[in-house]
Formats: C-alpha cells, sequence, structure tokens
C-alpha cells in the first residue's frame, strides 16, 4: 500500500474494536489517517487502543448503531473531535446463522437494522460533511450478497440490500454532492469471530487449514489485513471518479464457476 495515501484525513470506521474493522483503522492510519474508533460495548475498547497505538490520532466511541439518533451523534462526536469527515467505513455487521424455516421477522428486522439501515443513516448524516470534503463512503458488504448460504438467510438478505443502497446512493450522491459511495463485497475471511463460530460449531482448532482448495485455491482463507489494504485505497482520492460500484474481494469468481460434483467445503482427507 502506498505510503500516507490518506495523510490528514479523517475516517469513521464502525464495528472496528476487533476483526476487519481494526485492521482497516490499523491500515488508515499507517496511510496518514486520523480515526474515529466505533464499537458497540468497552469490552474489546483497550485492546483495540493499544493494538492500534495512533496516540491522538484515534479517538474511541462507544455506542450500538441501531439506538436512536446514533448515526448523528457519531458524526457530531466526529466534528468536535476532527472537525471534519473524508471517509466513512460502513464495517459493523450482525452476523447470525438462520435458514427459511428459522428466521422470525423480528431476526431480519434487526438484522436489516445493524446491516443496512445503519449504514445508509450514517451515509446521510455524513453526507454534508462529506460534500464539503469531496469525501468517500465504503460500506463492507459480503458475496452473500448475490444469494448467499442457505443458513445466512437474513445476513445475507440485508447483505443483498446494502449493494443496492450502494449502488443507487453511490450514482446520486456523486453526482449532486461529488461524494463517492462504494462496496466491497468480501468473501471468507479468518477473523476471530470466525474461529469462535467454527469451532463453536464442532470444528478442529485449525479448521481453516482444512478448507477444500475448491472454495480457497491459495490454500487459506483472507486475512483481515488484506482486506483493510482494498479500503484505503477506495478512501484515497487516487481511485478517481469511481462511484456505485461493488466489487467483490474473493479467490474465485462468484459467477460463472464450474463447481465439483460432491465437494465439501472442509477437504478432510
Amino acid at each position: 500500500m502506498q505510503g500516507n495515501i490518506l495523510k490528514d484525513k479523517v475516517i469513521i470506521v464502525t464495528g472496528a474494536f476487533g476483526g476487519i474493522g481494526l485492521a482497516i483503522a490499523k491500515a488508515s492510519l499507517n496511510a496518514g489517517a486520523k480515526v474515529m474508533l466505533h464499537g458497540r460495548s468497552e469490552r474489546n475498547l483497550q485492546e483495540a487502543l493499544a493494538f492500534l497505538n495512533g496516540g491522538n490520532r484515534v479517538e474511541p466511541y462507544v455506542g450500538d448503531v441501531i439506538q436512536e439518533n446514533f448515526a448523528q451523534k457519531l458524526i457530531e462526536a466526529t466534528i468536535k473531535r476532527f472537525g471534519k469527515i473524508n471517509g466513512v467505513v460502513n464495517n459493523a455487521a450482525y452476523v447470525v446463522s438462520s435458514d427459511v424455516e428459522d428466521t422470525t421477522l423480528d431476526l431480519l428486522r434487526e438484522v436489516l437494522e445493524v446491516n443496512s439501515l445503519a449504514p445508509f443513516a450514517m451515509i446521510q448524516s455524513a453526507l454534508p460533511y462529506l460534500t464539503k470534503t469531496k469525501g468517500a463512503v465504503v460500506n463492507i458488504g459480503s458475496v452473500n450478497a448475490y444469494a448467499g448460504e442457505p443458513s445466512l438467510l437474513a445476513y445475507s438478505i440485508s447483505k443483498g440490500a446494502l449493494m443496492t443502497l450502494t449502488r443507487n446512493v453511490g450514482d446520486s450522491v456523486h453526482r449532486d454532492f461529488g461524494v463517492r459511495v462504494n462496496q466491497l463485497n468480501v468473501g471468507w475471511v479468518l477473523t476471530e469471530k470466525e474461529q469462535e463460530r467454527k469451532v463453536g460449531h464442532g470444528l478442529p482448532e485449525d479448521w481453516y487449514k482444512l478448507i477444500s482448495p475448491m472454495y480457497a485455491p491459495a490454500r487459506r482463507l483472507l486475512e483481515p489485513a488484506e482486506v483493510a489494504n482494498s479500503v484505503v485505497f477506495w478512501l484515497s482520492d487516487l481511485l478517481g471518479p469511481v462511484s456505485g460500484q461493488a466489487i467483490e474481494l474473493e479467490q474465485h469468481p462468484i459467477i460463472g464457476r464450474n463447481p465439483e460434483k460432491n465437494l465439501d467445503a472442509l477437504n478432510t482427507d
């Protein structure tokens, strides 16, 4: 990643006390930015701050994205601390297993609130300030936006909604306000939460080493830092006027691939 491509820019990253969000915050700092670091609770805050080691270039903010007026309060806190906003990364997400039989309307509404409505509220609240800086929004989506796994129904629906939001708003706000809005549809990433989820489902500690090359041709999963490097590029001015795009960060084609027959996701042979 080219150094200082975010020099003196102020970036808000939601869901950033761990995982991909924390990696994005670290990469943004390394690229010269100041970061408004959001997380839902203080549980991992001190560890996150120690990892970032960003001094006065990092300001933490604790709150739930579905709280009333959350977005406006976060935006106001950012302006009070740093005086401007150059970029917003909508990374906070609710990942929950559900299928067509057990997905209740209440669950679906809750997932949509976090994964689709909260990013919209952030864009809407930040827009006046992003207009002043000709800034950028990066929504962290998922390859599940295109159809999704049967056991991730509510999550997949919400990421599909986010992708439509990105394409629609990314077109209109770029034309009318000069603000770029794009989305990165991320594939399988080895985060601490993904490790906890898989082990919780009964898989061995080294499950990620057993994945079939059909799903991981590189013989490994994506790392959070690799996703973060892409986010920094899309936040930067190097991208030019590109807006309203949804780009896949995955090891293989999402559409048009020919899967082998009877191939399990985990190759335990």
